[in-house]
This record gives structure tokens, C-alpha cells and sequence, in this order.
């Protein structure tokens, strides 16, 4: 086999990145790769069935991280809603009457149909389930409203250092390995699915096995996204961080990590979400902490506070390039050589 040239190496490095990352191409080879294998003749088995299934999911992720990057926060909330209440109907109603429509059509758009509206399912579930995370959060802080609002962590003069600190529950754990972990469970989850519609085949065969699906969504997708969430918080540390004159310190548990400015390679700071986090990578240490998914401390926020001026100046100095995503929201720092392709900024 001929040697693989740098070129051909880069080439197929973001192009393995790029499908990792990011979801709607993901979603859409996957449900490409399905209808190729439903035009051919393959009717349903389980690898076109699970490829629909994740590839849909992907199309679920995507909306929600889109809808969470909206600002202000009523405006993607209110979007939100208004596309699992359609999705919600449209499902039910595909799964009530899709039959008798697509049956003057021929054979090939019927497998493309199925194909979609299969890969609905875990889209319109994983919308829904996001929703439901919302309302949930929407009345506590009704709930809630006659106590003080949560405080964003803020910055604090380190005592016996030279720059500012702030500390916050975090886990530790890479985009990459939440992305492949939320995959492995929609893959989990619905072979576990299809292993309760084979065992239930008499109520299956009674209620319709689309509608059956539907309800093995809910009642099998709910509770491993909260034992998920459950099982990920148990993994909280407690963290600090502090900007130096000329060094970052970061402090997983009792952990030190010691970062000069000179070799710090690589930094991401995102304040809100879900995905509110630092990523560092330099002098050795390379982490990555989510703030936004750890239990914060009662009367502050699953949030990090905004970096302060002095930092970009400190950092600039040093040779570090910075740039911009998410309307501001994501703030990356980049050491010149480092690639700009090498994290994607969500």
C-alpha cells in the first residue's frame, strides 16, 4: 500500500473530524446509507433500521444545540416548542394515515418514506425529551422566584497568587466522548427497544408497530437519559481556576496544573449551556471541564463568568491568536501552530 502523503493525512483528519462533530453530517450520511440500502432491496434489517434510528437522532441533536445558541433564550425556547408540537403531530399523523397516502406512489418513494419517518421517531423523541428538560427548569425557577436569583461564579483576587480565581463544579470529560457516549446510548437504547417489540409481539401486532415504537421511545428513552445525567453528575469535581500574570493554574480536586502563557497551546472558554466549559491543552496537561453539567452549589449557576479584560491582553502578548463563535459566547485561544480545525466551537 503507497505511503500516505502529509496532504492526503490532513485531508482525511478533517474530514473524520468534521463527521464526528458535526451532527447534521453525520445524520445526513447515515440516512443516505439507509435509503441506498432500502432502494436495494433491504427490507428493514437491523443495520438500515439502525442507521435510521442514530441518523435521526443526529438530526435531533443538532436542533437542540441549535435552539440552545439562540439569544435571547425565549426566542429559541419558543422555537423549540413550536417544532415538537409539529413534529409531535405530524409523527402521529404519518403513523396514522402515512400508509393509505403513499400507497398510489411507487415502490422506491414508499422505502424513502419509511426510511424518514422511522428516523422521525428518535428526532422528534430526543426534541422532545430536550423540551421537556426546559419546562422542567422553566418552573423551578418559577418555583423559585421568590428567592434569590442564581449568581454566575465570579472572579475573586487570589490571595497568595498574582491574578484572579474562580471556582465552580465541573466534570471532567471531552465534547468528543460526550457526543460518542449520547450515540452509544441511542444505539443501546433502541436495540433494547426492538428486543421489547419482539418480545411483545402479540400487543405490538395490536396497537400497530409504528405506534409501538413511539411508546418504546418514551418509555425506554426517558429513563436512561436521566440515569445518564445521573450517572455523569456523580462524576462532579471541584475546580479552580486562576489567570496569573504569566501562567495559567488549574485545579482538578487536588490536582495542580501549571500552564505558562508561553506554552499554552490551546484554550476554549464558554460561559452558558449545557456546554459551558474550559478546554486547555499546554505543558502537558490537556483537560477539558463542563461546567454546565455539573450541580452547581445552592444559589449560584451552572454557568462560567466572562473572562476578564486582562486576559485576552496577557494572552495576546504571548502570541495566542483568539477568535469568536456563538455571537462571542465561545472564546478560543490558539497558539500559531495550532490548527483552527482542531476543536469545533460549541
Amino acid at each position: 500500500m503507497p505511503e500516505e502523503t502529509a496532504a492526503e493525512a490532513h485531508v482525511r483528519v478533517k474530514v473524520t473530524r468534521t463527521l464526528v462533530r458535526n451532527p447534521l453530517v453525520v445524520g445526513a450520511v447515515l440516512l443516505l446509507a439507509a435509503i441506498a440500502f432500502t432502494l436495494l432491496g433491504d427490507d428493514l434489517s437491523f443495520l438500515p433500521f439502525l442507521l435510521m434510528l442514530v441518523g435521526g437522532w443526529c438530526f435531533g441533536f443538532a436542533f437542540v444545540n441549535a435552539t440552545q445558541g439562540i439569544v435571547p433564550a425565549r426566542n429559541g425556547a419558543v422555537l423549540h416548542l413550536g417544532v415538537a408540537v409539529v413534529l409531535g403531530a405530524l409523527v402521529a399523523f404519518v403513523v396514522e394515515f402515512g400508509g393509505d397516502l403513499l400507497d398510489p406512489f411507487p415502490e422506491a418513494v414508499r422505502g424513502i418514506a419509511v426510511v424518514l419517518q422511522l428516523a422521525a421517531i428518535p428526532a422528534t423523541g430526543w426534541i422532545w425529551l430536550a423540551l421537556i428538560g426546559r419546562v422542567t427548569d422553566f418552573f423551578a425557577r418559577r418555583d423559585t422566584k421568590k428567592k434569590p436569583p442564581p449568581v454566575t461564579p465570579d472572579w475573586e483576587r487570589e490571595e497568595s497568587g498574582d491574578g484572579s480565581i474562580v471556582r465552580f463544579p465541573a466534570i471532567e470529560l471531552r465534547m468528543r466522548a460526550l457526543t460518542q457516549a449520547i450515540v452509544a446510548i441511542v444505539v443501546v437504547a433502541g436495540l433494547f427497544g426492538v428486543a421489547l417489540l419482539i418480545a411483545l409481539d402479540d400487543i405490538v401486532m395490536r396497537m400497530g408497530p409504528r405506534i409501538a415504537i413511539v411508546l418504546m421511545g418514551i418509555v425506554v428513552g426517558l429513563p436512561v437519559y436521566l440515569v445518564f445525567t445521573a450517572i455523569l453528575r456523580r462524576r462532579t469535581a471541584q475546580c479552580t481556576v486562576a489567570f496569573g500574570n504569566d501562567e495559567l493554574r488549574v485545579q482538578v480536586d487536588d490536582e495542580l496544573h501549571t500552564i505558562p502563557f508561553r506554552n499554552l497551546e490551546f484554550l476554549r472558554w464558554r460561559c452558558r449551556s449545557d456546554y459551558a466549559r474550559i478546554e486547555v491543552r499546554g505543558s502537558g496537561a490537556d483537560l477539558s471541564l463542563f461546567a454546565g453539567l455539573a450541580t452547581p452549589p445552592r444559589g449560584f449557576s451552572a454557568e462560567l463568568p466572562a473572562l476578564p479584560r486582562r486576559v485576552y491582553r496577557r494572552l495576546e502578548l504571548a502570541g495566542l491568536t483568539v477568535e469568536k463563535a456563538r455571537r462571542g459566547e465561545v472564546i478560543t485561544f490558539r497558539a500559531p501552530s495550532e490548527p483552527s480545525s482542531r476543536a469545533p466551537a460549541h
